[in-house]
C-alpha cells in the first residue's frame, strides 16, 4: 500500500511540471496569435505609398484598413458562438489557417482589388484570433491568476499595435512591401504547431449533433458589414447625407430587424438574448463600447497634434502616443490588488472616472506647450484605462461557465470594436467641423495636414488643429463619463462570480 501510494504521488508530481510546460507553450502560442492580429491592424499604414506605387488604386486604398476592420468585427460574434459549440481549439486552428492563407495571398496580390479582397479574407481569420485567444486565456487560468495572463496579452497587443507602423515602414523601405504579409507565415506556423501539439481541451458530454445557426451568422455578418461600412465610409468616400449613406443606414436598420427575428427563432442563436438581459454582461458591453469610442482620440488624433502643433518629428510624435503602452499593462497587472478589495465594478469606475478627468484636462494644456505635457497625460491615461478594462474583462468572464464564455467574450470585443468604428466617424466629423469653422469654408484635418512639414504649418492652421483636437478630447471625456454612469446605474455592485 505504501509503495502504491508512493507511485501515485510520484506520478502526480511528474504530471504537474508537464502540465505547466504544456500551458506555457499554449500561452506562448496565444501571445504570438495576439501579436499577429495587432500588427496587421496597423502595419500596412506606412507602406501605402509603396503599395500604391506598385499596384495603383489610390482612390480605394483606404479599404486595405476598412475591409480588414469590418471582417474582424462582424465575425467576432460568430466565432464566439462556434467556440462554445465545438471548442476553442478547432475554431482557433481554423481561424489561424484562414488568416495565414489570407496573408499568403496578400503577398502575391497582382492589383489593388485583389489585395483588398485578400485583406478581407485575412480579417475573417483575424476575428477568430482576437476572440478565441481572450476566451482561452480565461479557460487556462483560475480567477486569481487571470490578471497575469490578461496583462501579458494587453502588453503584446499594445506593443505590437504601436510597433506596427514602424515595422511596416522598415520592411517597405528596405525589403519589399510584400514582406509585411510574408512575415506572418513563420510566426503563425509556430503558433499553430504549439496549439495543435499542446492544447488539449477536456472532453465534454455529447448533447447530440450541434445545431449551427447559419441563418443567424449570415444575417449578423450582413447587418454588421452594412452598418460598419456606412460608418467607415460616411464623410470620407461620400457625404453623410448622400444617397449612399442613407441607403446603407436604411438597409442596415432593416437588417437589424431581420437579425432580431431570426435570432428569436433559432435554437442556438449566434447572439443569444441573455447577452443583453443579464445586467453584468450588458453593462460591460456598453462600458467597453465607450472605451473603444474614447480610444480614438489619442490613437488617431494625438500624432497629428504632436506633429502639427508641437512641431515634433514623426518618431517623437509616435513616442508621445506610445507611452500609454508602458503604464496600461502595469496598471492592469496590479488591478487585481484593487478589485479584490473593492470589487470589479468599483475598480473599473475608479479607472474610468480618472480617465475622464485626464481627457477633460487635455484642452487646458498650454499652447503650443512642450511634448512632455501630453506625454504625461498619456502615461496617466494608460494607467487609468488599465484599471478600467482588465477588471471588466476578467469579471465578466468569471460570471459565466465554459459553455457561455466564448459568446460573452466575443460580445465584449465586438462592442469595443464597434465603439472604435463609431468613434472614428463621429470624432472625425467633429474635428473637421471645428477646423472648417476656424479656417473658414470646407476642409478636413487630413487635407490640411497632409504634405505639410510640422515646422512650416501656418500659425492660424496650428491653432485650428489644436482646437479641433481639443474638441475631440472633450468628446472622449464625455464617452468616459458615460461609461462611468453605465457602470454606476446598470452594473451590479458585486459581480455574480462563479466558482472555478
Amino acid at each position: 500500500m505504501d509503495q502504491g501510494d508512493t507511485e501515485i504521488r510520484a506520478s502526480v508530481a511528474d504530471e504537474r511540471p508537464r502540465d505547466t510546460r504544456r500551458r506555457g507553450a499554449v500561452v506562448a502560442a496565444l501571445m504570438l496569435a495576439m501579436a499577429l492580429a495587432a500588427l496587421d491592424s496597423t502595419i500596412v499604414s506606412t507602406a501605402v505609398p509603396q503599395i500604391v506605387g506598385d499596384l495603383g488604386g489610390f482612390s480605394v486604398f483606404s479599404w486595405l484598413f476598412s475591409g480588414y476592420l469590418l471582417a474582424v468585427t462582424v465575425t467576432l460574434p460568430v466565432y464566439g458562438k462556434l467556440s462554445d459549440t465545438f471548442g476553442r481549439k478547432p475554431v482557433l486552428i481554423a481561424g489561424a489557417s484562414v488568416f495565414l492563407l489570407g496573408s499568403l495571398l496578400c503577398a502575391v496580390a497582382w492589383n489593388m482589388g485583389a489585395l483588398i479582397a485578400f485583406r478581407i479574407l485575412q480579417g475573417l481569420g483575424g476575428g477568430a484570433l482576437q476572440g478565441t485567444v481572450q476566451t482561452l486565456a480565461a479557460d487556462l487560468y483560475p480567477l486569481k491568476d487571470r490578471p497575469k495572463i490578461q496583462s501579458k496579452l494587453s502588453t503584446v497587443w499594445a506593443v505590437s499595435a504601436v510597433a506596427g507602423p514602424g515595422v511596416g515602414g522598415v520592411l517597405a523601405a528596405y525589403a519589399d512591401w510584400r514582406w509585411i504579409f510574408l512575415v506572418n507565415l513563420p510566426i503563425g506556423a509556430v503558433a499553430l504547431w504549439l496549439i495543435v501539439r499542446h492544447l488539449h481541451e477536456p472532453e465534454r458530454e455529447s448533447g447530440g449533433r450541434p445545431r449551427i445557426d447559419w441563418a443567424g451568422a449570415l444575417t449578423v455578418f450582413a447587418c454588421g458589414g452594412v452598418l460598419l461600412t456606412a460608418l467607415v465610409q460616411g464623410g470620407v468616400a461620400w457625404p453623410w447625407l448622400s444617397g449612399q449613406s442613407i441607403a446603407l443606414f436604411g438597409t442596415g436598420l432593416a437588417l437589424v430587424g431581420v437579425v432580431v427575428a431570426v435570432e428569436r427563432r433559432a435554437a442556438e442563436p449566434i447572439i443569444p438574448g441573455w447577452v443583453w438581459r443579464r445586467r453584468t454582461i450588458a453593462a460591460v458591453n456598453l462600458a467597453l463600447g465607450a472605451l473603444g469610442l474614447l480610444m480614438v482620440a489619442p490613437s488617431v488624433f494625438l500624432p497629428t497634434y504632436a506633429q502639427s502643433v508641437l512641431g515634433l518629428a514623426p518618431v517623437a510624435a509616435g513616442f508621445v502616443l506610445s507611452v500609454w503602452t508602458l503604464s496600461w499593462p502595469v496598471s492592469a497587472a496590479l488591478s487585481q490588488h484593487v478589485y479584490r478589495r473593492i470589487g470589479f465594478r468599483n475598480t473599473a469606475m475608479l479607472g474610468i472616472g480618472t480617465a475622464s478627468l485626464i481627457l477633460f484636462a487635455f484642452p487646458f494644456l498650454p499652447y503650443p506647450g512642450a511634448a512632455w505635457q501630453p506625454a504625461l497625460l498619456m502615461l496617466l491615461l494608460g494607467g487609468a484605462l488599465g484599471l478600467f478594462q482588465l477588471p471588466l474583462i476578467v469579471g465578466v468572464q468569471s460570471t459565466v461557465g465554459w459553455a457561455e464564455r466564448g459568446t460573452t467574450t466575443a460580445s465584449v470585443l465586438f462592442c469595443r470594436q464597434t465603439g472604435q468604428t463609431i468613434g472614428a466617424s463621429v470624432f472625425g466629423a467633429v474635428a473637421n467641423g471645428v477646423l472648417a469653422a476656424r479656417l473658414g469654408g470646407a476642409g478636413d484635418l487630413d487635407s490640411v495636414t497632409r504634405g505639410l512639414d510640422a515646422g512650416a504649418v501656418p500659425e492660424a492652421t496650428r491653432r485650428a488643429i489644436a482646437d479641433a483636437v481639443h474638441a475631440v478630447y472633450l468628446g472622449a471625456g464625455c464617452a468616459a463619463a458615460l461609461a462611468f454612469v453605465v457602470l454606476l446605474v446598470l452594473a451590479p455592485r458585486r459581480f455574480p462570480v462563479l466558482k472555478d
